[in-house]
């Protein structure tokens, strides 16, 4: 109830301040015909200081449409990147970030568009909602989040001292991390489908390619498993063997550190009674690994972890549109 509570608030005081008249960014700034450029600037940095974000971005356009030569013409289009992104129109701030890459690859605050084209990609990813319902972000559509960690990457190293490069490598771990957690949420659905191989290959991923990421035990866990399934014994021993190493209170393992191996559930070979019955006598569960409770920071204590058994509210009367 709190959530709807809030939600509702929020609605009213926006639509309360539209109909007082706060709060309106279309409101028209000062006529600037006739000033000079200096004049001009000074008349965008007032909007800007005032968070008049259309009519900063109106002016800054046309600043740059009357004096393309001028002094301020550089000044202006990274003036310009910032007033779409706190407008929230991501896709422009990105757009207007690469213009300004490619016309000034040599420009000393080019590092500046870089962060502002990451930062842009990683906005863009976070759903309004997500910032009042909890949401998991791992089990989302993460193109976004690739272009982000790919521009805060490019940053990195191309300029690693530059003054947003703490903030950049700050946001890359939280990036592969979401990156990481997601490919072993797609080996848990392999699993299910019956595609061991596929689940395999993913968990490999997640342990070559992210290193360090609280993801790694289930990616030891996910090719233990998938390779049991795949009749590779060795392989699995392997595995198994890495994590009791390396993460001995990984929820598959037991106390004396053996690995609790599931026999083959999918559905292609589901029991005659679970086909007859469809799926409500004897279904047993396929392998799914999720040790972010025992191994993320962020989940430890938190009990965040949303299960098919425990969903929340709002999943249901969405009908899954949230986690």
């Amino acid at each position: 109830m709190r959530h709807i509570a809030l939600i509702l608030m929020i609605s009213l005081l926006a639509t309360g301040c539209s109909w007082l008249g706060f709060g309106d960014d279309d409101e028209e700034g000062p006529d600037t015909q006739g000033y000079t450029e200096k004049e001009f600037f000074d008349a965008i940095q007032r909007s800007l200081n005032a968070r008049n974000w259309s009519n900063a971005i109106q002016n800054l356009e046309a600043l740059e449409a009357q004096f393309p030569f001028g002094d301020y013409a550089e000044q202006a289009q990274l003036e310009l990147i910032y007033a779409h992104y706190k407008s929230s129109d991501h896709e422009a701030a990105i757009a207007a970030a690469d213009r300004f890459i490619r016309l000034h690859p040599q420009h000393p605050n080019v590092d500046y568009a870089y962060y502002m084209k990451g930062l842009s990609s990683y906005s863009q990813g976070r759903s309004f909602f997500s910032n009042f319902l909890a949401t998991d972000q791992t089990k989302r559509d993460l193109g976004l989040a690739r272009d982000s960690f790919t521009s805060f990457n490019e940053l990195l190293t191309r300029y690693p001292q530059s003054p947003y490069a703490a903030d950049a490598r700050k946001r890359l771990v939280h990036l592969r991390n979401i990156l990481a957690r997601q490919e072993i949420h797609v080996a848990n659905y392999y699993f299910r489908r019956g595609a061991y191989l596929a689940a395999a290959n993913r968990g490999r991923y997640v342990v070559e390619n992210y290193q360090m990421t609280p993801a790694v035990p289930d990616g030891l866990a996910v090719m233990a498993q998938a390779y049991y399934l795949l009749d590779l014994k060795d392989l699995a021993d392997d595995a198994v063997e890495l994590l009791a190493a390396n993460y001995p209170n990984h929820p598959a393992l037991d106390e004396s550190g053996s690995f609790s191996f599931k026999e083959d559930v999918s559905g292609e070979s589901r029991s005659l009674i679970n086909r007859v019955t469809f799926g409500l006598a004897d279904n047993s569960e396929p392998p799914g690994f999720d040790s972010r409770s025992t191994y993320n920071p962020l989940y430890q204590g938190s009990g965040a972890l949303d299960t098919d058994e425990d969903r929340a509210w709002y999943h249901w009367i969405t009908f899954g549109l949230f986690e």
